[in-house]
């Protein structure tokens, strides 16, 4: 596979996510269900936002490797929120280091939404190639 990052600016560098991801020559593609703070025994998380983010980029995690991916080849990456303003005051920070963690580079789209199954608020949807 052979992966390009098309950035015009700077400014998103911070941020955890590039403009454009161009693949070539890809081997497969893996197009993950969101995830979310679903625990393992199917109930969903009650926990704060802080707390979903980390469970749900574990589940996402969890369904990239056991499918033969990695998360570092991510190209493009739906969060969804019940509140933009909560995940950028309490928990942004830990989704930016978690892409440094991985390097993944991906384009990134973020959308508030009213609500997320039951008491979720944050989830996941990702394309991975190989």
């Amino acid at each position: 596979m052979q992966k390009r990052v098309i950035n015009p600016w700077t400014w998103q560098d911070t941020r955890g996510y590039v403009q454009g991801v161009e693949v070539r020559q890809q081997e497969g593609v893996l197009y993950c269900a969101g995830q979310a703070a679903v625990l393992p025994d199917g109930s969903s998380s009650t926990a704060d936002m802080k707390t979903q983010m980390q469970q749900a980029l574990q589940n996402l995690e969890t369904v990239i490797s056991k499918a033969g991916y990695a998360c570092k080849n991510i190209v493009r990456l739906t969060v969804y929120t019940t509140s933009s303003e909560e995940l950028f005051a309490t928990c942004f920070n830990d989704y930016t280091d978690w892409t440094q963690k991985h390097g993944v580079q991906t384009a990134l789209t973020l959308m508030e939404v009213k609500s997320l199954y039951e008491t979720l608020s944050i989830e996941f949807e990702a394309t991975v190639v190989r």
